[in-house]
């Protein structure tokens, strides 16, 4: 194990920063403990853990790529974002910003990574794809380095490309996302080459994959490349909770939400953050939708 210490130029707030979309599950864990995030290096697996104490993030690190991964832990925790770039001009905005004022845009990199398990949550349920995700890292992921049993690896892309798709389906993973997943799989390192690329090209490249569209890169890009005006298009809640943040409004469209979100451009994925996470959920009716049991197919 080795360990380091980074002190903090402002507030941290671990669970709001790193447990989103994409990296939740079976490989990130929040306990009393620690934030515990388990990842793949070029110098080898790691398992990470990181607490925050007395204006310092405090981090031990397991496995071959320990150093690797604490020589960019300002950029996991997102030390170089800046919120002031975000200025307010909607109470509820300054509110949820002062609420998550220790919520940043992290940059955690491993873009394949973060795109396994948002694939995954295409055009389904966040229970159904919680699950298929968690049965994927148990099936394929590996034991990580450390301590026993508080996180598991990630599956090794080239080995989720080598699969045919109908072994995706007793995961609840039908043809379109499990074609999609071996797409992006097989072409991984070209894409982990992106991260050295400006936002503009970055997005651009993913988007020339089949399957890939601007909800998946905006929920990728945002922790990825703490991308502050990353908006995931398409989402079901999302224009619905800015929408109902902003202007009282109970149902939106993408375009509506666009235009609420147009005083904010630069800051657009910061605002959405914060308002999913620190503002009220637009009401909702009708029944829930129920999670689909792609295996039943």
């Amino acid at each position: 194990m080795v360990s380091r210490t980074l002190p903090l130029s402002r507030p941290l707030d671990l669970r709001a920063t790193l447990a989103v979309t994409g990296l939740k599950g079976p490989s990130l864990r929040v306990r009393a403990d620690g934030l515990w995030r388990a990842t793949r290096t070029p110098e080898g697996p790691v398992t990470m853990r990181l607490t925050v104490k007395n204006g310092a993030v405090a981090a031990s690190a397991w496995g071959g790529g320990a150093d690797w991964a604490l020589d960019r832990l300002g950029d996991w925790i997102g030390e170089a974002d800046d919120p002031s770039q975000l200025a307010p001009r909607h109470p509820v905005v300054a509110e949820a910003a002062r609420a998550g004022r220790g919520m940043r845009m992290a940059s955690v990199g491993n873009l394949v990574e973060v795109l396994i398990p948002t694939i995954i949550a295409q055009k389904v349920t966040g229970v159904a794809a919680g699950r298929s995700y968690r049965q994927l890292v148990a099936r394929y992921g590996s034991p990580a380095p450390g301590p026993e049993a508080v996180v598991r690896l990630p599956p090794d892309p080239t080995r989720l490309a080598a699969l045919p798709y109908y072994d995706f389906h007793q995961l609840g993973i039908e043809q379109k996302r499990a074609q999609t997943l071996i797409t992006v799989c097989r072409d991984a390192t070209r894409i982990e080459a992106t991260l050295n690329l400006d936002l503009a090209d970055a997005y651009r490249y993913l988007h020339t994959l089949r399957g890939i569209g601007p909800w998946t890169t905006g929920s990728a890009m945002r922790v990825v490349r703490g991308d502050p005006d990353a908006i995931p298009l398409g989402d079901f809640h999302v224009p619905n909770t800015v929408a109902w943040a902003l202007a009282g409004e109970d149902r939106a469209t993408d375009e509506r939400m666009l235009e609420l979100l147009e005083p904010y451009a630069g800051q657009r994925g910061r605002v959405v953050r914060l308002l999913e996470r620190y503002s009220g959920h637009a009401p909702a009716y009708g029944p829930k939708l129920a999670p689909r049991d792609f295996r039943d197919y």
